[in-house]
């Protein structure tokens, strides 16, 4: 922001001393340039005045040549007097017998022969004067007259302008540097309170304190948002301390009526009639769905308060463990449980994502998994490729070839979803219209958290052999260069009730 607001300053100050500073210099040059022609013409009627009083006297060969050379030594120039035939009647530098018998044709040797007093200014780029030529006719007759031609140096003229132009940069520089420690020090200033807002909301974003940021630098605009920014952490660091207290005193205080109740329930499956056992059985089913309910919201409470950083998590080990913790539980219902895939190296994941993930996942398809079906684990790589290194691969060796993502599929053989019902699956305590009894709800909005905390995405797609694909990508650890990945020793490993 300091950066921002000093080149603004220096972009306004520099236009300024542009739109001034310019026009300027040109002024003074246009004013040198029309105050030396002026003393040239001057100096040239002078001289003309003197030549036809001593032509008019008869004197111009003994007079005009010394008038001519004190002339010239004078203004430091050249000087040529001419008669009404345009031939040479004193110069005050020697010429070549070619130049003496073309002096009539020179421009403003013509021009005054004919009676017109003619100035031939060349000037430069930046206003300086780079060649001046004065020319004036000589009267001393009715009808009779000559010419004086005065040349003078530039060099002195063009001195003072380049001066000036460079009297003008040096004073904006100047100006541009005042301006520039000026401008850094308003910048610091206002900025500074920018700078401990923004610490502030990243320490408070990241989950750290709320600070109070001061209220007495910057500018009034700046105090008010510091004073806003310091209720709204007050107030938020309030209602994050009361979640945090809602969630640890919610574990102890729901968790044990609901085992009490369900004790309860269970001890009175002896005293009660049987045909009020399907009553009973359902109570038992509401209060273990209760249960579940209690647990996934206080997950999603704990997802909400923490800031946990992700780690490096092997998903093939995970995927394997689950698989074996599962697979029992399968066999009771008479489902089968495949863990299929190569290696599926490690990924970016919150501590103990994966895990909760997994198991919701496994619980969601074995609840709509018929019997003698299969529901798979399958982890997957993803090389980032354009589809025309996907074609010619040998021409673009040197992209890296590790995936940048791996997606865990988890497949099932039930009813599956329509695409509305995708879309709304991940919404909290939807349950689809058929959904089989004992769900909360919770379960793929659990899976959506964890999976947007990890860096990743869930998504749900229909399944090969009908069914439900639930697909979460999650980024890969690169590998390091020269390590080759380990492969699978079971590519494909899977559990049936009656085969192991």
């Amino acid at each position: 922001m300091t950066r921002r607001l000093l080149l603004s300053y220096l972009t306004l100050a520099a236009l300024v001393l542009v739109c001034l500073e310019i026009p300027l210099g040109f002024v003074y040059s246009r004013g040198e340039r029309e105050r030396v022609i002026n003393a040239a013409k001057d100096e040239a009627e002078s001289v003309s005045a003197f030549a036809s009083l001593s032509i008019s006297a008869g004197r111009a060969a003994q007079d005009l040549p010394e008038r001519a050379a004190h002339c010239a030594e004078r203004i430091g120039g050249k000087v040529l007097i001419v008669d009404e035939r345009g031939s040479l009647l004193a110069s005050s530098h020697p010429l070549t017998a070619s130049e003496e018998r073309g002096l009539a044709s020179w421009p403003g040797i013509a021009a005054a022969l004919q009676g017109t007093a003619t100035a031939d200014v060349r000037t430069s780029t930046i206003g300086g004067v780079q060649y001046l030529a004065v020319a004036t006719p000589v009267r001393h007759g009715v009808e009779e007259q000559g010419a004086v031609r005065i040349t003078l140096p530039t060099r002195m003229v063009s001195e003072r302008v380049h001066h000036v132009w460079l009297l003008l940069a040096l004073g904006g520089l100047a100006a541009l540097t005042a301006v520039a420690a000026l401008g850094f020090v308003i910048a610091r200033w206002t900025g500074r309170p920018i700078r401990e807002l923004e610490h502030a909301t990243h320490e408070l974003a990241v989950g750290g304190a709320a600070t109070p940021v001061a209220i007495t630098k910057g500018p009034p605009e700046v105090r008010s948002l510091a004073a806003t920014f310091n209720r709204t952490a007050a107030r938020l660091e309030h209602l994050l301390a009361s979640q945090r207290a809602f969630a640890g005193e919610a574990s102890h205080q729901l968790k044990t009526p609901l085992a009490a109740l369900r004790l309860r329930l269970e001890n009175l499956e002896n005293d009660i009639a049987l045909n009020a056992r399907g009553s009973l059985t359902a109570a038992l089913t509401e209060t273990d769905r209760l249960a579940r309910m209690v647990e996934g919201l206080l997950a999603m409470a704990r997802l909400d308060e923490s800031a946990a950083e992700r780690e490096t998590v092997d998903l093939g080990r995970v995927c394997a463990e689950r698989h074996r913790a599962w697979t029992p539980l399968y066999e009771q219902h008479g489902v089968w449980l495949a863990l299929a895939g190569d290696y599926a190296g490690e990924v970016l994941a919150l501590p103990g994502a994966v895990e909760q993930i997994l198991d919701n996942l496994l619980s969601n398809a074995l609840r709509v998994a018929p019997p003698g079906s299969t529901v798979s684990i399958d982890p997957r790589h993803q090389t980032p490729r354009t589809p025309h290194e996907r074609r010619f691969p040998h021409r673009h060796p040197s992209r890296p070839a590790g995936p940048a993502w791996v997606e865990l599929h988890v497949m099932d053989e039930g009813p599956g979803m329509t695409e509305e019902q995708r879309r709304r699956a991940f919404d909290r305590f939807w349950r689809a219209p058929d959904a089989p009894k004992g769900g909360t709800g919770l379960g793929l909005a659990l899976v959506q958290r964890l999976a947007h905390a990890s860096g990743g995405e869930v998504t749900l797609r229909p399944a090969p052999r009908g069914g439900l694909d639930a697909v979460v990508r999650l980024p890969a650890v690169p590998a390091l260069p020269g390590v080759p990945a380990p492969r699978s020793a079971r590519p494909l490993e899977t559990a049936a009730p009656g085969r192991r």
